[in-house]
């Protein structure tokens, strides 16, 4: 049964369901989110209920399904994507797959409403989705009107004001949704909810350890990344150094001078417990001749779990036998955070993004046997950013740009032959220009599923000057042509060339390359003052180059808050200038891509 008074999230398997509820939360409300099954009895106390998206088709058989019931509870409810789709059906409207998809930004009308208040009639919103509400539902279930539409979109916005009966095709809990937090708060504050606050987040996440510790002791797998520092970190002030033991493994695919770095950072902060072991060797050699990306982040995963379990039984660590059965006194920690549990699938309803190196079989076996802590798993990266600061750690520590987990491995792409989409359909484009599709395949997410699609790169006479047009193909092309996830911009031919594809898996020599790359972006990142003001940049190694054997370089800067949606950066050309020479003196690289693709429909990195 729910908290009364709280807003409750119906979570459909949307990617967003648990930004919905972190909205909610920071207007200091108290939300839960619930199975979207939740017995109707059960949400009678809530104040209000939002439907979350979610990735099926809700007239598909099997689709996830609310108890039909909410709506004659008398309480505000908001559908929203899939949840806006839920409500037309339930109540005799038609919802069929739209002629468009959308996917990003996307301007739109709005129309007179309550939920609408302060909010101005025109602005952008944040789009991913292929159906659509095509009939609004008849009069003998409510008194719907359309409150918002799209160019593509009819129906984006519809609502029962009598019954505070709300349903919206686009997202306004992620931060591209210009005005969509004013938008959540006007039907949070038509709720009327409990107030709930948090004195810190620092002692509310101890608490939580505390009780799922006991008297255990915890032993850390540490990536040197933000989120595992500020969990080990975490773990360390709230059980003390006796109780912690960290590990750090150097897998060959960290960034250059990486491991000293983290090393050094610790060590200013007084923390000794951090063993740092070489096993570069041993992931090079299990990652011979694997192609597969989904495959390459399951090795990466079980490699460190065979590591950490090695190491367990070398400092003698193993739970102890006794008359009964083996009793564990150590837990594995970890810094998940939640867009890495979300995106493995990790809800009732979500689809399967890719593979996260912490959500493995043999992780999700321990998770099952309480044997997994992970203080951080119901956090977004801006509330971890917080908590680092609130634990006093270094500026530069809690600010560094997130770096994944397998390292270097999810940005080595590989491959063993050239694949190419079959067909293209570019009747509605009209591309003008040079393009080339590369013969290589990325992760996407669209309309909350996953996708694994071509990028198409784009030439012209000024390769480093970005200019509004590029930006629109970003989102023209991935919502029109179904063969592509990616845009990409050739920051170093003015004509298209054909790609050559290079087959390769992850070496050392592909690794080093990499690592050259990432550190000239760094250093002119740095230079150029744009380190705090870009979120993350991922450099990207494509076996893909002019001939045969060459390989090329993406860019991938991006700005986002939460890692769920995220915008491509628009950089200065002199600084895409000087990263593109020196990268173009790289043994071995035979062109630099720009990478202008939103999230969705491309991931943050590319596998």
């Amino acid at each position: 049964m729910s908290r009364k008074g709280a807003i409750i999230v119906l979570d459909f398997g949307g990617q967003y369901a648990h930004l919905i509820a972190s909205r909610v939360r920071r207007f200091g409300y108290f939300s839960e989110i619930l199975p979207a099954e939740t017995d109707v009895k059960d949400l009678k106390s809530a104040a209000g209920i939002i439907l979350s998206g979610g990735p099926q088709s809700v007239y598909e058989a099997g689709s996830p399904q609310a108890d039909p019931e909410i709506l004659k509870l008398g309480i505000p409810i908001l559908g929203l994507c899939y949840g806006h789709q839920w409500i037309a059906q339930i109540a005799g409207g038609t919802v069929q797959p739209g002629a468009v998809k959308e996917y990003g930004k996307t301007p739109i009308e709005l129309g007179k409403s309550i939920l609408f208040k302060n909010v101005p009639p025109s602005s952008v919103v944040w789009m991913s989705h292929g159906d659509e509400v095509k009939e609004l539902p008849p009069p003998e279930y409510g008194h719907f009107k359309t409150i918002a539409s799209s160019s593509s979109c009819k129906i984006a916005g519809m609502a029962d004001e009598e019954k505070k009966i709300f349903g919206l095709q686009f997202h306004i809990e992620v931060a591209h949704t210009e005005h969509g937090l004013t938008i959540l708060r006007n039907f949070v504050d038509l709720c009327k909810p409990e107030p709930w606050s948090v004195e810190s987040y620092a002692k509310h996440v101890g608490e939580q350890i505390k009780s799922e510790a006991g008297d255990k002791k915890v032993f850390m797998l540490v990536s040197g990344g933000v989120d595992s520092s500020v969990a080990f970190m975490l773990l360390n002030k709230v059980l003390g150094k006796e109780r912690v033991q960290g590990l750090l493994i150097d897998t060959g695919l960290m960034r250059k001078n990486e491991i000293k770095a983290v090393r050094d950072a610790f060590g200013k902060l007084g923390i000794d417990n951090l063993e740092v072991v070489d096993a570069s060797e041993e992931f090079f050699s299990n990652l011979k001749e694997i192609y597969d990306p989904e495959e390459k982040r399951e090795i990466i995963g079980n490699t460190f779990i065979n590591d950490q379990q090695r190491i367990f039984k070398e400092m003698d660590l193993e739970p102890k036998a006794t008359s009964q059965k083996p009793q564990a006194k150590w837990l594995l920690g970890q810094g998940t955070i939640y867009p890495d549990t979300i995106e493995t699938g990790g809800t009732k309803h979500a689809d399967k993004i890719k593979t996260h190196h912490n959500r493995v079989e043999v992780i999700q076996k321990m998770i099952e046997k309480g044997l997994v802590i992970e203080p951080l798993k119901e956090f977004y990266k801006d509330e971890v950013r917080k908590l680092g600061e609130e634990l006093g750690l270094p500026h530069e520590l809690v600010w560094r740009h997130p770096f994944p987990g397998p390292g270097l491995g999810v940005r080595i792409l590989c491959a063993k032959e050239s694949t190419l989409p079959e067909k293209i359909d570019e009747t509605d484009l009209k591309l003008n220009g040079s393009y080339a599709v590369l013969p290589i395949r990325s992760v996407g997410v669209q309309g909350d599923g996953r996708t694994y699609r071509h990028a198409i790169a784009f030439f012209h006479s000024k390769p480093t000057e970005i200019t509004e047009r590029d930006m629109e193909l970003a989102t023209l092309v991935p919502n029109s042509i179904p063969a592509f996830n990616r845009v990409l911009i050739c920051l170093t031919h003015e004509k298209s060339f054909v790609p050559e594809i290079s087959p390769g898996y992850i070496t050392k020599e592909r690794a080093d390359l990499l690592r050259e790359a990432d550190a000239i972006v760094d250093e002119e990142m740095r230079a150029a003052g744009l380190y705090e003001k870009i979120w993350q940049f991922p450099v990207v190694l494509l076996p893909v180059g002019t001939r045969k054997g060459g390989q090329s370089i993406v860019l991938r800067p991006i700005e986002s808050q939460d890692a769920m949606t995220a915008n491509a950066v628009q950089l200065p050309s002199n600084v895409l200038k000087k990263m593109t020479d020196r990268i173009m003196k790289l043994e071995g690289i035979d062109a630099v891509f720009l990478d202008l693709t939103n999230k969705p429909p491309g991931t943050i990195e590319w596998e």
